[in-house]
């Protein structure tokens, strides 16, 4: 679901032009927005029927409050402003706007729902302590729409994209699974041993040795660079590697509003901080209690070309003992995520410091061969998801052009072996 700030930042997507056989249609003219009662928690139920709420499905239910696929507006709460569209036979609370009563000689279903979805209603929220949607607030909401034919071939379309986009996400998630398995398997138990050993972080192959961390590599933590040097995202200059840069899937990501950019002076004042292609960085300051953020691992990739940042740790292998590539696998792996709870457990205010990671314990294969081969293995599913994602970021662009072409008009599309309007598709 969409995050309120995304939904309040997004420009409400109103063309000024539209066909001379199309209309503006306003929301309440061709539906009925409607809140339907809450269910407490202590009235849901282990099975029966999903219940959809603010933050999608919270539930079960003995009945339901909508018999077909039913287009809701989330009204309250973080996601506040999202549109969805609920499965039949599930119970949506008050939690959002169900938009019942579609007029069907008017509009169908699917179109309302993608109309909805570009033009976004964050021009209908109201609230700051609390933001919420109300009837009231939706009355001004308008969209344009052409005839029924023409609206059933453009959601068709938008919803083959969408099938695209859905595949594409479960295959992610299938080689996700594959890959937190394999890298279980391989980092624990290595390639074709037989024989394992007791050791301090648990059972390992006997070919295995275990060092702390200071003898396998070096550390150096960040610069605290003044934020008043800071640049603009889109400025000229070297990018400033911040906790927010590092993402769960290895990768040094920039795209963040909050990047930092630094004066390329700094390249030449403050070369002792320069990170480099291939390298690995850690974060050493937690932003969430919940999740891996504390002591989450990335490698820069071959265009890297920023500065270490306060509170971001560069670790560099020591080749001799353990490659670089297999040592960024080993800090992702099981024994060093457990190594970095049991430091932290019962802390509110999560933080790693040098003594810590000195006492961090790495198993690995004494054979460079074997860790080259278990380094090979994960990054090729590691390079098949990024593909995929690649796929999704292609297939989600193209459905973002297609809406913005379809759902004003500017392109139209072919119908009954007919060009509707001025260009086909």
């Amino acid at each position: 679901m969409s995050n309120l700030g995304d939904i309040l930042r997004q420009v409400v997507c109103m063309p000024s032009d539209i066909p001379d056989d199309w209309s503006f249609l306003k929301l309440t003219d061709v539906c009925t927005p409607k809140q339907w009662r809450t269910i407490a928690s202590d009235e849901m139920t282990s099975s029966g029927y999903p219940v959809f709420g603010a933050n999608g499905f919270v539930g079960f239910y003995h009945d339901y409050n909508h018999e077909e696929e039913t287009v809701a507006i989330t009204c309250r709460g973080n996601t506040c402003g999202t549109i969805n569209r609920i499965p039949p036979k599930t119970y949506i609370t008050g939690n959002s706007m169900a938009l019942d009563n579609v007029r069907r000689s008017v509009i169908t279903q699917d179109y309302l729902y993608y109309a909805l979805t570009y033009r976004g209603v964050g021009d209908s929220v109201s609230g700051s302590a609390q933001p919420q949607i109300t009837g009231a607030g939706l009355k001004n909401i308008e969209f344009p729409a052409p005839n029924l034919p023409e609206q059933q071939k453009i959601a068709a379309i938008l919803s083959t994209v969408d099938d695209v986009i859905e595949k594409t996400r479960a295959q992610i998630d299938k080689l996700k699974d594959l890959k937190a398995g394999m890298m279980q398997e391989l980092l624990t138990k290595g390639i074709g041993h037989t024989e394992f050993k007791d050791s301090p972080v648990g059972r390992i192959p006997v070919g295995w040795d275990i060092k702390i961390l200071p003898e396998i590599s070096r550390f150096q933590n960040g610069k605290a660079f003044p934020s008043s040097d800071y640049l603009a995202s889109d400025s000229s200059g070297v990018y400033l590697v911040k906790p927010v840069n590092l993402d769960p899937d290895g990768k040094v990501n920039w795209s963040y509003r909050s990047t930092a950019k630094l004066s390329l002076d700094y390249w030449g004042t403050a070369s002792a901080y320069r990170v480099g292609a291939g390298e690995i960085l850690m974060n050493l300051t937690a932003q969430s209690l919940e999740d891996d953020f504390l002591g989450r691992v990335c490698m820069t990739d071959l265009n890297a070309m920023c500065m270490l940042n306060q509170r971001i740790a560069r670790i560099t292998a020591n080749e001799d003992i353990i490659s670089q590539r297999y040592l960024f696998w080993a800090l992702r792996g099981r024994f060093f995520r457990q190594h970095v709870e049991r430091i932290t457990q019962g802390s509110k205010v999560q933080h790693l410091y040098n003594s810590n990671l000195e006492l961090a314990q790495i198993a690995y294969p004494t054979s460079k061969s074997e860790q080259c081969k278990i380094s090979f293995i994960l990054d090729g599913i590691e390079s098949t998801i990024a593909k995929n994602r690649y796929k999704l970021k292609a297939n989600e662009k193209l459905k973002k052009a297609l809406m913005q072409d379809l759902l004003t008009g500017k392109v139209r599309v072919r119908i009954d072996n007919k060009v509707e309007g001025r260009v086909a598709v």
